[in-house]
Order: structure tokens, then C-alpha cells, then sequence
């Protein structure tokens, strides 16, 4: 799941990733904005992981979630999906509000 909150005053937009897996002891969000390195996420009681960023406004940024810093997964609630060089998708987040 992906949340966004723009800011009137500043030119940036604040996304929240959460993530929920079956079974995974760490995620980390992995985002071209940052330049693709892992963002730990903070799991919460009830089993969903959780990060919040600021990203650029009127961009989109590639990403995907590191879970237990072996498998890949997309965000089903992504504003859209890329191929990448992997024969994969990235999911993609948008900050054009």
C-alpha cells in the first residue's frame, strides 16, 4: 500500500510504503529516488512493514521491496509497473499530484 501526503509549502511529497508478506523477518524499500539503495522498514505488530519518505514533487521513482534481502516483490497498490533490465517489473510511485 502506498500513501502519499503533499505539502503546500515545500516542494516535496511525503509516500508511506507498507507491505505485508506471508513470512519475512526484514524489508526494505529499494528506490531509483535514493539511488537504489534498501530503506529499512520497521515491522509493526501486526505484521506490516512500514517506511515513510520524502520524495520530489512531479516525478515518478522506480522501486520494489527487499524482503529478507533475497526475494523481490512489487506493490500491488503501485501507480504503475516498468520492465527492468532483470526480464522483470519495477513498481513505480508518482509525486505528480
Amino acid at each position: 500500500m502506498i500513501k502519499k501526503r503533499f505539502f503546500k509549502t515545500k516542494d516535496e511529497c511525503e509516500v508511506t510504503f507498507e507491505y505485508k508478506p506471508e513470512q519475512a523477518k526484514t524489508i526494505a524499500v529499494v528506490c531509483e529516488a535514493n539511488g537504489w539503495r534498501p530503506v529499512a522498514m520497521t515491522q509493526r505488530k501486526d505484521g506490516t512493514f512500514k517506511v515513510k519518505m520524502r520524495l520530489p514533487k512531479g516525478q515518478t521513482f522506480q522501486f520494489r521491496y527487499l524482503i529478507d534481502e533475497n526475494r523481490w516483490a512489487n506493490d500491488e497498490a503501485a501507480d504503475n509497473y516498468v520492465p527492468n533490465e532483470y526480464g522483470e517489473q519495477n513498481s513505480v510511485v508518482s509525486t505528480i499530484a
